[in-house]
């Protein structure tokens, strides 16, 4: 049973209900057999938590628990702000690595009467961005009585298509949507 913040027995002994969320540090480490790991990471054996103090005391570190579910607990001989430092580096790490897996869809916009040397700047763009690893749209867009000649939008589709090269994969069908010509490309 629980009664502010306590948990009281069946015989009426009162003790602290403990949330485990953080890493103990030092002092904190109160059991009374641990397994010490150096700061090189060599084992250091089993021994009380007391002992492990006075150890990383000497060294003029920290004594950071690293696993308290093992039996006998895990604790580490470090330099906490350097460890707290290097945590922060991998976490910060990962989430970079996470952000570049997602591939982003872009999209290029042609119109109908695009010069060639729009079409070569456009294209250029369009092999960065399959570069970075993100997907494109290509839509052709077509303006007023344009509409009344949806086969040359199809030819510069497939134009365009070439101009990009072997490297790339078309996801999916040209699609007409309204009074835009659309398909998907990614890099293989």
């Amino acid at each position: 049973m629980r009664y502010n913040g306590y948990q009281v027995n069946s015989r009426e002994e009162r003790t602290i209900i403990k949330n485990n969320s953080r890493t103990r540090l030092n002092g904190e480490i109160r059991y009374p057999e641990v397994r010490v790991i150096g700061s090189s990471g060599e084992q250091l054996g089993i021994m009380s938590s007391r002992e492990a103090q006075l150890l990383a005391n000497q060294q003029g570190v920290d004594l950071v628990e690293i696993a308290a579910n093992a039996n006998p607990p895990v604790v580490k001989i470090i330099d906490w702000g350097k460890f707290q430092y290097q945590k922060m580096k991998e976490e910060a790490k990962n989430r970079k690595k996470a952000r570049e897996k997602q591939s982003e869809l872009k999209q290029m916009k042609i119109g109908l009467k695009i010069s060639d040397n729009d079409l070569n700047i456009k294209v250029r763009k369009m092999r960065e961005f399959l570069e970075d690893g993100d997907r494109v749209k290509i839509l052709i867009i077509f303006r007023g009585r344009e509409m009344a000649h949806k086969e040359i939008g199809s030819e510069l589709l497939d134009r365009v298509i070439k101009l990009l090269g072997d490297d790339i994969v078309l996801e999916g069908k040209q699609q007409m949507n309204g009074r835009n010509l659309s398909i998907q490309v990614r890099r293989k």
